[in-house]
């Protein structure tokens, strides 16, 4: 029986949509991202074990560069360009790099991706 391949979407053509948020910018250019830790299990821990309610994650320099740049109508290919006129031959290799990263922030709740239309 023959397998239908499926359409691969390519990931830099996906629309980054950041999740809703609340997030800072500090004096050196780095965003900090605050994550409100919900759910029975986190309240469990908040009280027993004294966890926070809100937990800060801080972007790296490229991170702290793009987050900013996610306006939920560029692709992560659009993105890729001003990323490497930031950095040059550091952001190397650009669109691998970028990939994962947006991979990463997707994982993790950040962002949600889109395809474009």
């Amino acid at each position: 029986m023959a397998r239908k391949n499926k359409q691969q979407v390519n990931y830099l053509d996906m629309i980054p949509v950041r999740a809703d948020l609340a997030w800072s910018t500090d004096e050196n250019g780095i965003v900090t991202l605050e994550i409100e830790n919900r759910g029975v299990m986190n309240a469990i821990a908040q009280k027993v074990f004294r966890k926070p309610r809100i937990s800060y994650v801080h972007l790296d320099e490229t991170g702290s560069f793009l987050w900013p740049l996610i306006d939920g109508r560029q692709t992560v290919c659009d993105l890729a360009g001003p990323l490497k006129e930031r950095f040059g031959e550091a952001a190397e290799p650009l669109y691998p790099r970028i990939a994962k990263y947006f991979q990463i922030l997707q994982s993790y709740g950040f962002v949600t991706m889109m395809s474009k239309a």
